[in-house]
C-alpha cells in the first residue's frame, strides 16, 4: 500500500533496481508535457520541461531561447514571421 501522499493520480509508478537486486515501485510525479510551437505545433528545442516551480528557479536565458518569438514559435515559423514582417 502506498503512503498517503503517494496516493493520488497525479504521481507515476517507476520501477527501480535496489543495490540488493530487487525491483520496487517508486511513485514519482509525472513530466509536463513538451512545450509547442503556436504556428505549426513542433515541439520547441531549447525551452525547460519542468513544473512551474522548478522553470522559476531557472535562469531567464536557461528558460527559452533568446531570440524574437523565443519560447512561442519554432524555429521556423519566427524567421518566416519576421521575414514576413520585413516585407510589409
Amino acid at each position: 500500500m502506498p503512503a498517503p501522499k503517494d496516493r493520488t493520480r497525479k504521481k507515476r509508478n517507476v520501477k527501480v533496481k535496489t543495490p540488493s537486486g530487487r525491483v520496487t515501485l517508486h511513485r514519482r510525479p509525472f513530466k509536463p508535457s513538451k512545450p509547442v510551437c503556436a504556428d505549426c505545433g513542433a515541439e520547441l528545442k531549447g525551452v525547460a520541461r519542468g513544473t512551474p516551480a522548478q522553470v522559476g528557479k531557472l535562469s531567464k536565458t536557461q528558460r527559452r531561447p533568446e531570440r524574437p518569438y523565443g519560447g512561442v514559435l519554432c524555429s521556423k515559423c519566427s524567421r518566416k514571421k519576421i521575414v514576413e514582417s520585413a516585407k510589409k
